[in-house]
């Protein structure tokens, strides 16, 4: 039989933790076995306890190892930003475009695309986050660039779903009509409400026009008040809408998050994502965003205004922020960081699980969810590393 086998740790397999042995051959998940079994041939690896889980799944990955997919979206980056995030155990990634030109927009989708036909390990797809949002709720998306969506946008998006996995975007549904909200979830698209003060009606129609996910709860978003729930209201009470959410104590307070757990109603579910800036594996101070500063310090990222501008953290430190501040159970916790992800995005097919035949794309976390071991397809991946320079 041969192959190599990772005994010594619990099991989570996307849905619930179990005690065992994991049999990996040629780069794919062979079998779960029971504690104690010793097929003939496997090498046994042994782990000193711990948990052996899949890779992560970030939907929201803006740059990393020093670099903006913005500032060059093109293969190399894509190469350079994947495998930064690889190191941090998200084995399968979104990059993200925030809000930028037409011209930038159109070199994202040829970049992808051409990585997605070298199969650049990771990439999973794209996400465009912008242009078509609301200035009242921007954050730290450039004014001027944000617009209505407009005829030849809808054909270019449309056109783009076709040749690439998966393609999220994120869009206000006051600056994207409800026909136009159709027309992109009818050509597969992941459609995302998010950077809106639209009021709940207003997200309930856009929900049941196709839109099937929440950027970032909470964040950049028209609030939940007694008299307008808001898209926070939508996102909490539409069956249909997922939503990410940036755990990092920072974005969203711990009893926050205890709230819209408590509330979320129907199969939408609730899941976590870095929004990893350019400082993902790297030791930079700072970069800039449509030729605007962005600072580090105390694990904030921000805008000379103060606004925060994407988050410093990887989903390691997200899981250990639920675990301990916000009481999520540890299963339901490494969901939300793999196989609910996965499901929202149409990835569970290659990523989320471990199954016999799924890629063996897997992390080793300790008891208390830090990372301790990465292996892509089998392999070991180089041990996490920060770069210095920009």
């Amino acid at each position: 039989m041969g192959g190599t086998l990772f005994t010594g740790a619990a099991i989570f397999d996307g849905a619930s933790l179990r005690p065992g042995a994991l049999l990996v051959e040629d780069g794919a998940i062979a079998a779960i076995l029971p504690p104690g079994a010793s097929p003939d041939g496997a090498v046994e690896h042994r782990l000193p306890g711990g948990i052996l889980a899949p890779g992560f799944v970030d939907l929201q990955v803006n740059g990393g190892d020093g670099v903006m997919f913005n500032d060059d979206p093109s293969r190399a980056t894509l190469e350079r930003i994947a495998a930064a995030h690889a190191t941090l155990g998200a084995l399968t990634i979104l990059p993200t475009l925030i809000t930028d030109t037409a011209e930038t927009t159109r070199a994202a989708v040829a970049a992808v695309e051409e990585a997605v036909r070298a199969g650049v390990p990771g990439i999973a797809g794209l996400h465009l986050e912008g242009p078509h949002l609301s200035l009242a709720r921007k954050g730290a998306h450039d004014p001027k660039l944000i617009r209505r969506m407009e005829e030849a946008d809808l054909r270019f998006l449309c056109d783009a779903a076709r040749r690439m996995p998966r393609l999220k975007i994120t869009i206000a549904p006051e600056s994207v009509d409800k026909e136009q909200i159709m027309a992109l979830s009818n050509a597969g698209i992941l459609v995302s409400l998010g950077h809106s003060d639209a009021p709940f009606a207003t997200c309930i129609a856009a929900a049941a026009a196709g839109a099937r996910n929440v950027t970032h709860l909470y964040n950049a978003m028209s609030q939940l008040t007694n008299r307008e729930p808001g898209l926070v209201g939508a996102a909490l009470r539409a069956p249909g809408l997922s939503a990410g959410i940036i755990a990092d104590g920072l974005h969203v307070h711990p009893a926050a998050l205890r709230l819209a757990l408590a509330a979320k109603e129907g199969p939408g579910a609730l899941y976590l994502v870095s929004d990893a800036m350019a400082p993902a594996a790297s030791e930079i101070e700072g970069f800039t965003l449509n030729g605007r500063d962005i600072r580090r310090a105390d694990g904030r990222l921000t805008l000379a205004d103060g606004t925060l501008a994407g988050a410093d953290l990887d989903l390691a430190q997200a899981l250990r922020v639920m675990t301990r501040e916000v009481g999520v159970p540890l299963a339901q916790a490494l969901s939300m960081a793999t196989s609910i992800p996965a499901r929202v995005a149409g990835l569970d097919r290659t990523a989320g699980f471990i199954a016999p035949g799924r890629t063996a794309d897997l992390v080793h976390l300790t008891s208390d969810l830090h990372l301790m071991a990465i292996w892509r397809r089998g392999d070991p991946v180089a041990p996490f590393r920060r770069r210095a320079q920009a």
